[in-house]
């Protein structure tokens, strides 16, 4: 089932893509279909706005228009140049701190030799003139210490800034690599990478958890007829019921176009459903208005199915039985929480 869901969908969006390509009259480069298959997908909410500035000023979006916003917010190497440009300051600044700790050091090395010449030199020393001279040349070395270590102390006061202004650089660039832009949720991505750390998780502690996924009911008609912004208004509510509804520990994430998926740490099925009813009535019970008309648009719903993992479960099989559990609230009329165990007792009921 969460195979033949992937491939509707998916199938939808490529389809939208391909008409964008015709419509605009561009050539149909892989970077032209995934330019367009992200922004019918509606995955990046930078990507979006640039293409319907873009669409409103020109009427349409050159091939040169294209390139450069595949450029600005599609390519590979975005982030990894964002990465190889704060590396690189970072190995520039350990370079000069190194420079910086080598230079006091041998600074420190000569002052310790001038002043082992000067004891011996003192201990022998009768004449009063000559032991003025070696005071006094010890006392400039000593200066020389001094003002070497002031140096290094503000070197090193300038190198911690500065490193901790990339680090922050570094956390934001994590950051958006892992975020939703337009509902400010975790992406996919995280998604992926935490339900196969909750996995591992279990093996190791025997800790479970609970999914929770959520479809915007009639999303796609919704979109058609008030259009895209209108339609990131929806996702931004559900996205909001999603926060409002979580603990700190739960990880929510915008699992898809108009799909949302929520990992729930050691909690049961019965928690996880009081948990989607919960978001399913907090989204219910807002009417949605249109911004630039004022226009009320009525209500949006959505549909919950939610799966708990059980012992031998991979992180596909849980998402494939909370799938499952979603289709069947579709199913059931949709605005609904069904779970794994609605399935099982229907199934069993059909045995029987």
């Amino acid at each position: 089932m969460a195979e033949e869901d992937d491939h509707k969908r998916t199938i939808k969006y490529g389809e939208s893509a391909i008409s964008y390509i015709k419509k605009n009259t561009l050539p149909a480069y892989p970077r032209s279909y995934e330019l367009w298959y992200t922004y019918s997908a509606g995955y990046n909410q930078g990507l979006n706005r640039a293409i319907n500035e873009t669409l409103k000023t020109n009427g349409r979006v050159s091939t040169d228009e294209m390139l450069t916003l595949y450029g600005r917010f599609l390519s590979p190497t975005r982030l990894g140049d964002r990465l190889d440009e704060v590396g690189s300051k970072v190995s520039k600044e350990v370079e000069e701190l190194v420079d910086s700790l080598q230079l006091s050091a041998d600074a420190t090395s000569d002052y310790g030799q001038a002043l082992e010449k000067a004891s011996a030199k003192i201990k022998t020393v009768t004449d009063a003139s000559k032991l003025q001279t070696y005071v006094t040349h010890l006392v400039k070395s000593t200066q020389k210490a001094v003002t070497s270590n002031r140096k290094l102390e503000s070197q090193l006061l300038e190198s911690k800034k500065q490193i901790e202004t990339l680090q922050s650089s570094l956390e934001a660039i994590r950051y958006e690599s892992l975020t939703d832009e337009l509902t400010t949720l975790n992406n996919r991505k995280h998604f992926e990478n935490s339900i196969e750390r909750l996995v591992d998780q279990f093996h190791e502690s025997g800790r479970g958890f609970a999914l929770v996924l959520t479809d915007i009911d009639h999303f796609k008609a919704f979109n058609d007829t008030y259009g895209h912004q209108t339609g990131d208004q929806v996702l931004r509510l559900v996205a909001l019921a999603v926060k409002q509804n979580v603990k700190s520990e739960d990880i929510a994430c915008r699992y898809g176009g108009e799909e949302f998926a929520i990992l729930l740490p050691n909690v049961s099925t019965k928690d996880a459903a009081e948990i989607g009813e919960r978001i399913r009535l907090a989204v219910m019970s807002k009417e949605l208005v249109k911004r630039s008309t004022g226009e009320n648009l009525g209500r949006v719903t959505i549909s919950v199915g939610i799966a708990t993992y059980r012992d031998m479960d991979t992180a596909h099989s849980i998402v494939a039985r909370a799938d499952k559990a979603l289709y069947a609230a579709k199913g059931d009329g949709r605005n609904l929480v069904r779970t794994e165990q609605d399935i099982d007792d229907t199934e069993e009921e059909k045995v029987a």
